[in-house]
């Protein structure tokens, strides 16, 4: 079995859907400007620094989802996605995707960002499944919490081997792999696949393929 494995904030996207999630509901008034904005800058600026506390940002994160009924958070999403995300899809990265289609891979997508907000996004390349953080929720609404392991630095790899599980395979039985990343955090996963691929990496992503001699492609220029 081949498997091709995506990240996608900053890799497939040109920007972060879970930073412009946040943004998006300060900018509708949802969210209490003086209070998340200076937050959620600083929980960018730690996962990009490879800081991050993932527990403390879900938190950060989650809780908004709680205080809303499903319904209204499905139509800001609709529009978040026509006005934050469509303009930084890259063609590139529309393009690389539909490659592994082709190829009649196996395709995914690999994000730390909750699946209430990734999944309408995979489902824009066209990508079938998604290994994202999950939500917990009752009764079709979201609590705030999380539920299991948070698809972040070695929590993705435990994820998406989990995912084949149930999916009926299993790591031993993937011939051939590709991980595309831009991020320090990516790490872990990056080590495991046949196929590393840096894509627009951070400073210290960048040093390490090179050192590994890791392919570092852009999907911008």
């Amino acid at each position: 079995m081949r498997l091709a494995l995506f990240d996608l904030d900053n890799t497939l996207l040109a920007g972060d859907s879970d930073f412009s999630w946040a943004q998006y509901l300060i900018e509708q008034g949802v969210l209490d400007r003086e209070v998340y904005e200076a937050r959620n800058e600083k929980f960018y600026s730690d996962y990009k620094n490879g800081t991050l506390d993932i527990h403390e940002f879900l938190e950060f994160q989650l809780k908004p989802l709680s205080r809303h009924p499903r319904w209204q958070l499905d139509t800001w999403h609709a529009d978040f996605m026509e006005k934050k995300i469509r303009p930084i899809i890259l063609p590139k990265a529309r393009e690389l995707v539909a490659h592994h289609l082709e190829q009649a891979d196996l395709v995914a997508i690999v994000t730390a960002t909750n699946s209430f907000v990734t999944r309408p996004i995979a489902q824009e390349f066209g990508i079938q499944h998604l290994i994202a953080t999950e939500p917990a929720h009752k009764d079709g609404e979201f609590t705030g919490g999380v539920s299991g392991i948070p698809s972040f630095r070695e929590g993705k790899v435990e994820r998406l081997k989990q995912w084949l599980e149930e999916i009926g395979s299993g790591w031993d039985k993937v011939s051939e792999s590709w991980f595309y990343s831009d991020s320090l955090n990516d790490l872990p996963l990056l080590s495991i696949v046949n196929n590393p691929v840096a894509v627009d990496p951070d400073p210290t992503l960048e040093n390490h393929a090179r050192q590994a001699g890791w392919p570092v492609m852009s999907l911008r220029g």
